[in-house]
């Protein structure tokens, strides 16, 4: 078993409110595509969906001069030749929510507008951008992570960005790349969150890893959405893969039917439908979602979460940002990936998308480093394994959990 190394970040304040807890954790899924669009009003950002349909994108609103929204470029080395008047077709998932004004006040510093491109989860980002490499969809891609990069390598749909990263952003780089052609962008936790009130009441000693999952005593209390279906449901498989080597992990996942697992479709349904704590009056109190779940299910009036996340269960999701190979715009698309690495847009990522920033001297807010640290040591799995055996893992995945 292979583990990551830890994320060590310095506290500031910056309270979390409960009110956000479904669309925090739904951000982390990643999830569509769509082509070109026209300004709004407002300028800056615009984006669309692959039907053609259209929305206001970046947030909307102008960035506040001392808001986490408004970009840093001290991050890279992008020629600073003037750029104005270039259009960025920036593809993404469908999760892809920048910090408000931030889109906005990149265009209005630079001159470069963003047109956001929708495309799915990172899965199907990544299909798409394959197939369409002779005829890119955008520029700028924004959202591939470490579980379908390694095909994004291969296939060759990015270019290198001639960036310099800012410190501690390698760190979260694929081996085979270093971040040349992938930058990393943001992490976050994948992991298994237990309902802290419910075991309290009902006087059961909570579970504290993956192999408690498969013990009686937690029989029918434990829901996961499909790896097949849902992005942190891979993230899952692969966390057993990790933990229980390729000997172990289809026995693995058998003991967990045994014991009554519930696998659903997505990670809405099981966290805001089945689990006991998620708000829809779920009869299972052990759930997977992410480390920075729990913050947000603090009461209120309280002043802890009645959640915790198992930090010895996660596996580390890394999102990456690229210039595509053969883009019409690559000087501005580098310009926007630089910009996605900047110190202000990287400290807004918690509050925007729920996820952990990637440069070392971005702080995060104090409720996540309370209540949501980073695992110190997740589960790992690497990149090029991962894309040598991902279908075989999924087809035997589905035979041994039943799907």
């Amino acid at each position: 078993m292979r583990r990551a190394a830890q994320t060590t970040r310095p506290q500031t304040t910056r309270p979390l409110a409960i009110t956000v807890a479904v669309t925090a954790s739904l951000a982390l899924g990643g999830c569509s595509l769509g082509g070109g669009a026209q300004q709004d009003e407002s300028g800056g950002s615009s984006e669309e969906t692959a039907d053609g349909g259209e929305t206001t994108g970046g947030g909307g609103g102008s960035a506040d001069a001392s808001g986490s929204g408004a970009p840093s470029q001290s991050s890279g080395s992008a020629d600073d030749k003037d750029l104005s008047g270039r259009t960025v077709s920036l593809v993404t998932h469908d999760s892809f929510n920048p910090p408000e004004g931030a889109l906005e006040a990149f265009t209005e510093r630079t001159g470069i507008e963003v047109k956001v491109l929708k495309s799915g989860d990172a899965g199907s980002l990544t299909n798409k951008l394959v197939l369409t490499a002779d005829n890119p969809l955008g520029d700028a891609v924004f959202g591939i992570d470490n579980t379908f990069g390694g095909r994004a390598l291969d296939e060759g749909v990015v270019a290198e960005h001639g960036l310099d990263l800012p410190e501690g952003v390698a760190d979260h780089a694929m081996e085979a790349d270093g971040g040349a052609r992938l930058a990393p962008v943001d992490a976050g936790d994948v992991c298994v969150n237990i309902d802290d009130t419910w075991f309290e009441k009902e006087g059961i000693n909570p579970p504290t890893s993956l192999d408690d999952l498969t013990k009686p005593e937690y029989k029918g209390l434990f829901v996961t959405p499909g790896a097949s279906t849902s992005s942190p449901g891979l993230a899952f498989l692969l966390a057993t893969i990790g933990e229980k080597g390729e000997d172990g992990w289809e026995q693995y996942w058998k003991d967990l039917v045994a014991n009554d697992v519930k696998v659903t479709a997505g990670w809405e349904d099981a966290y805001t439908v089945d689990f006991t704590a998620g708000g829809g009056n779920g009869d299972r109190p052990i759930v997977l979602s992410y480390a920075s779940s729990p913050p947000f299910t603090v009461p209120e009036g309280g002043d802890e979460p009645t959640t915790s996340a198992l930090l010895d269960t996660c596996f580390r999701q890394v999102e990456y940002a690229g210039v595509l190979e053969g883009a019409k715009e690559p000087e501005a698309a580098a310009k926007v990936v630089e910009f996605l690495l900047g110190e202000e847009f990287q400290t807004g990522l918690p509050d925007a998308m729920y996820v952990y920033p990637v440069r070392q001297d971005v702080e995060l807010p104090e409720a996540w480093e309370q209540w949501a640290p980073p695992a110190e040591e997740p589960i790992e799995v690497d990149a090029a394994r991962i894309q040598e055996n991902r279908e075989d893992w999924l087809l035997r995945w589905s035979e041994a959990a039943g799907q």
